[in-house]
């Protein structure tokens, strides 16, 4: 099987988070536009993966400790994995994760002599801390990771604000802003929105509010269960849609409050229909998340004309101008709980909200991977190694 380029990342479906969807798109889309793409990611046991149009090199892998449905491994100790990216010949790779999966892409990029993108999508310092109680340990792991930005030909973030985290953790080098896009772009007819509702059960007049991502406390999603609390006096319902090491105590944090009855856990969704009807039925997506780089969700859910509550401080908040395209609000249980009051009462201005959410931040993914595309070109013909065919090329 020819191979051009290779993707490497830690997480892929069916461990869905924002990184992972990112993964499948660009690997969706290229093998679309140019073909020969493999994906290189440790093994999540039960997964099918070929089930797709291109290819998946999985390797041996461990559960993350912690942080459940996590994988990892080394790919080095796979005889198998080891015997099929031996033969393949790269011309470029990208790598999504600075971890096992990263450390691979940098051997196969020197073995080949050819160029390593490598994207810095998370924060991770805030995910160490959360289990790594020595500060002086963490800033060693996190100079490895700069170390391994710094041995890219190019490094790449998602936005514009993403920049300065990785200036913070000591990258000197270019940084080049790729944005991220979405698999849900489309005109959807508002019979379309109806249906998602009756889909879900949910009545004509109940005010939904939505979360979809990784349940873990860094998510800030505490405060958002606070708020509801504050505001259970009027008709809304709540879908919390993932899983993570929190999602047990946010069951529990629900129950105490009393708010069972109006709030739900959807649990881990991989279908994307099935996501998208959460999205189409939702009126506000609540996402305060103060560790998101990008949040692209945040996209998705406006996508479907549902507008985004974010704390005006967060990096992934950079796309919203409050009150135009979504909402901000300060990192403070009172001004959140407020702000939801005065939303859940003012649907018609939410709705028009959600409507320029639509037109102003959401880009395709068929669009942005022609950018991808480009874009290792460029850097082949720069770095004097083999060219991909474009799109034009193949034809």
């Amino acid at each position: 099987m020819e191979s051009n380029i290779g993707l490497f990342n830690e997480s892929f479906p069916p461990v869905m988070d924002g990184v992972a969807i990112c993964v499948q798109n660009y690997a969706y889309w290229m093998q679309k536009k140019v073909g020969g793409v493999s994906v290189i990611t440790p093994n999540v046991p039960g997964a099918d993966y070929k089930r797709y149009d291109y290819e998946v090199l999985d390797y041996f892998s461990l559960p993350v400790p912690f942080r459940q449905p996590y994988v990892t491994g080394i790919a080095e100790i796979d005889p198998a994995f080891i015997t099929k990216i031996a033969k393949r010949r790269f011309k470029i790779v990208h790598a999504h994760s600075p971890f096992t999966a990263g450390m691979a892409a940098v051997k196969v990029a020197k073995r080949l002599n050819i160029p390593l993108v490598a994207t810095f999508h998370s924060k991770y310092r805030d995910d160490f801390s959360q289990t790594i109680p020595s500060k002086v340990v963490i800033d060693q792991i996190i100079k490895r990771i700069v170390g391994f930005y710094e041995r890219a030909d190019e490094v790449w973030v998602p936005q514009k604000s993403v920049a300065e985290v990785i200036r913070e953790y000591g990258y000197k080098g270019n940084v080049e802003v790729v944005e991220n896009g979405s698999d849900l772009v489309a005109d959807y007819p508002e019979s379309y929105f109806v249906e998602a509702r009756k889909a879900l059960g949910i009545a004509a007049d109940e005010f939904v509010c939505l979360f979809v991502g990784q349940h873990i406390w860094q998510k800030n999603v505490k405060l958002t269960i606070e708020a509801l609390e504050r505001v259970k006096d009027t008709r809304f319902r709540m879908f919390f849609v993932g899983t993570g090491y929190a999602a047990e105590a946010m069951k529990e944090m629900v129950a105490e409050k009393g708010l069972d009855g109006q709030v739900s856990f959807a649990g881990t969704v991989t279908d994307r229909e099935v996501i998208k009807q959460y999205y189409a039925a939702a009126d506000l997506f609540l996402f305060p998340s103060l560790y998101d780089t990008d949040g692209l969700v945040v996209k998705e859910a406006a996508a479907l004309q549902t507008p985004s509550v974010m704390v005006e401080t967060a990096t992934a908040a950079s796309i919203i101008t409050d009150n135009e395209n979504g909402f901000l609000i300060p990192n403070d249980l009172d001004a959140y709980a407020n702000r939801l009051r005065e939303l859940i009462n003012d649907p018609d201005r939410v709705r028009r909200v959600g409507v320029q959410a639509s037109r102003s931040i959401v880009r395709s993914w068929e669009d942005v991977v022609g950018e991808v595309l480009d874009r290792y070109n460029q850097l082949i013909c720069r770095t004097k190694t083999i060219h991909i065919p474009n799109k034009t090329e193949l034809k």
